[in-house]
Parts: C-alpha cells; structure tokens; sequence
C-alpha cells in the first residue's frame, strides 16, 4: 500500500513562487498585448489624417505584428539559454521610447518605422510561455500557459481604454504617452516581483543552429499551421473590426471599439478555459472542435448584404439577407471563444512533444501565427479595395479554415491516430 506524500515546505515555496511568476507574467503579457494592438484603434484617425487607402491601413495596424512574429524565434531561444526573466523585462524596456514617439509622428513612413519597434511587445509571448511552463508539472502546464496566454485580452483592454483617452484629451496623440508610461512601470514592476531558477534553463548543450533544425521537425510545421488560424487569425480580425463596424454599420469609433471588444475579451481570457479543456480531454479533439465552429461561424459572416428578386407566379418576390450588427457581434463572439480555446490547445501540443525546447518551437510556432496576423490586415484591404465587399475579410478566413481542417484530416492522419 502506498501512502501519499505531504507537501512539504520547500514543495509550498515553490507553489507561491510559480502562481507569482504566472501572475507577473501575466499581467505584464496583458500589458503588452495592448501596447502591440495599438493601431487598431489609432489607425482609425490616422486612416482619416494621412489619406489612407484600406491597403494602407491595414499595413499600418499589422506592421507592429511583423516584428513582433520575427523576434519570437531568437527571444523564446534566448528564453531556454539565459532565462525568461531577463529577456522578458529586457524586451519591454526597449518598446517604451517607439511608444513614446508615436506621438510626434506625422508621415506614413514614420508610423511603419516606429511600429517595427513596438512589434517586441508582442514578441514577449514566446519568452512567457516557456517561462511559465516550467514553473509547473506536465499535467498542469497546459492551465498554465492557458492563464498566461490569456494576456491576449490586451487587444480588448486597448479597445476600452485608447477610446477613452483620445475622447478625454481630445486627440489621438495622448495614446502612446500614456501605454509608454505604463510599459515602464509594468516592466519594472515585472522585475520585482517575478523570480528565476537556473534549474529551468535547457540542460541540453545544444547550439543554436542545432536548436533551429529542431524547427524542421514535421510537427511543428503542424502546429504552425494551425496556429495560423486561431491566433493569425485572431490578432488580424482583433485589428480589422473596429474599422468594419465604422465602414460597415457606420458607428462612431467609441462604439464600434466596444463592441469589436466582444470578440477580443473571450478571445483572450478564455485562453485558460483551452488550457484546462486540452488537459483533459487532449490536444487533437480540443483543436478539431476549434476548427469545424470557426468554419461555420465565417461561412455565415462571409455573406455580403444582398438583394435579389425571384420571378413567382404572382408576380416578383424581393429578398434582402444582411447580417446585422446585433448577428454579427455574436457570431464573432463565438468565433473568440473558440479561437481561445484553439491557441492553448495547439501549444498544450507544443508542451507534450518538446518539453526541452519548448522555447524555441513556442518561438517558430508563434512566428508563423503571427506573420499570419501581419498579412491577414492587408490581405483584407486589398480585397476590400479590389471588390469593395466589407465581407471579404470573412470569404479569406473561411477558405483558410477550410484549409486547416483538411491538412488536418488528411495530410497528418498517421500523426493524428496517436489519440492526442
């Protein structure tokens, strides 16, 4: 008979210092989530101030995404080498100067130029999560990195809150002084409280052209893929929508930013109800789920408002099918909860099969979700421009979930038999 063990003190200790790295880490991911989503909403005014063509517009809101994507490779390395705290709070600090001169900007090349800065605050998520996950057991990690990630919901804190301070001072340009302000403090505050253990750094002596190649394993492309969907997808939609309720349904920028914020919220809070659902029911069912709701939800928002006339018998018969704000809100708000889910079950994926390099492949999997994020805002210009339907955003996301889901069942079959 075996008796169960009593945690002892130093089990304790490690207990407090774990919920208060996730807790730091957390926060100061929600932080600066927010500050990399910042021109979704100062886009709008800039749209208005510089001429822009939505092709324009939508290089302007994901030019942060850029850099933001290409840095997460190196940072979620250095991560595994030299530790999550440092490189966290180094990455933070650099963004607090481009944040801070967004306000004295006033050509389009400067806002590209200074957006390319501030993309390292979203490339922090790849240092994060192997920060966090290694503070906690295998069967817990994927809660973990689901609360962790659940900083995403920085795209809905900059929605309530950029709104509210332009409408305050009256311009635009209080919006970066006052994220640079709070990036500092936050980073500071994140040095304080969170800790480290040299325990944590990868024991494997490894070079840092033997951990790229780790990145050509057939899994992770996998997870990329996916990836793609749930998070490309969610930080390009989380950047376009405020726009689209002020093209499409005509609100005010105060309105049209709350109620895009009913995709962003779920979007990122129930990151962690992913995390806990792929724990337990595993990894492969929890994404299929994500996968086939998203599908249907972008099948009916794909649809462009249409009239047409049926010839009957007794004469013509008229039909309109618009998707109004009301319909559109919810179906978007389903389209965040799953979209949720979908991120933290792909890197529950990620915790099972590479626990050792969880850095680097977190790093090349959110890279490639995030140059998903970059494009998708322009894509989705360019096609507004090209057939000026407000819905074509919708018609690109349903084919490239279309897409996903037949990879997924065909392509990986073998891979997917192992029950996960």
């Amino acid at each position: 008979m075996s008796v169960a063990r009593l945690p002892t003190a130093t089990d304790t200790a490690r207990d407090n210092r774990a919920w208060r790295v996730l807790g730091a880490s957390t926060f100061s991911f929600t932080i600066c989530f927010a500050i990399w989503m910042i021109f979704a909403i100062l886009g709008i005014p800039l749209k208005q101030q510089l001429h822009l063509t939505d092709t324009e517009f939508g290089l302007v809101v994901a030019t942060p995404v850029l850099t933001g994507s290409l840095a997460r490779v190196p940072l979620g390395i250095w991560s595994d080498r030299f530790g999550g705290r440092i490189v966290f709070f180094g990455a933070m600090v650099v963004t607090v100067l481009p944040i801070w001169l967004i306000s004295y900007a006033t050509e389009l090349w400067q806002f590209l130029v200074l957006g390319l800065f501030i993309g390292l605050a979203g490339a922090t998520f790849s240092v994060g999560t192997p920060y966090v996950a290694r503070w906690f057991p295998k069967s817990r990690q994927g809660l973990a990195m689901g609360i962790f990630g659940a900083g995403n919901s920085g795209a809905a804190l900059n929605k309530f809150a950029a709104p509210a301070l332009m409408i305050a001072a009256g311009t635009w340009t209080i919006v970066p002084k006052v994220y640079s302000v709070v990036m500092l403090v936050t980073a500071l505050g994140f040095l304080l409280v969170s800790v480290s253990d040299p325990a944590h750094l990868n024991p494997v002596v490894q070079s840092f052209g033997g951990q790229i190649r780790t990145l050509t394993d057939r899994r992770v492309l996998r997870y990329s893929q996916y990836y793609s969907v749930v998070f490309g997808g969610y930080v390009g939609l989380a950047l376009w929508m405020p726009q689209y309720y002020v093209n499409q349904y005509g609100f005010d920028i105060q309105r049209a930013a709350f109620l895009a914020a009913c995709f962003s919220l779920p979007g990122g809070v129930l990151r962690a109800l992913g995390g806990w659902l792929s724990d337990r029911l595993g990894a492969r069912r929890t994404t299929q789920a994500v996968m086939w709701t998203t599908l249907a939800c972008f099948f009916l928002l794909s649809y462009p408002d249409t009239d047409f006339v049926i010839h009957a018998a007794n004469g013509p018969l008229a039909f309109r099918i618009s998707t109004g704000p009301v319909a559109y809100t919810a179906l978007m708000f389903v389209v965040g909860v799953a979209m949720a889910i979908g991120k933290a079950s792909v890197f529950k994926y990620v915790s099972d099969d590479f626990s050792t390099d969880i850095g680097a492949v977190s790093g090349m999997v959110g890279l490639v979700g995030g140059l998903a994020g970059f494009l998708l805002p322009i894509m989705f210009g360019l096609l507004k421009d090209v057939t000026g339907v407000n819905s074509s955003c919708f018609m690109l996301m349903f084919g490239a979930t279309a897409v996903s889901l037949i990879w997924m069942r065909f392509t990986f079959r073998a891979h997917e038999c192992d029950g996960r």
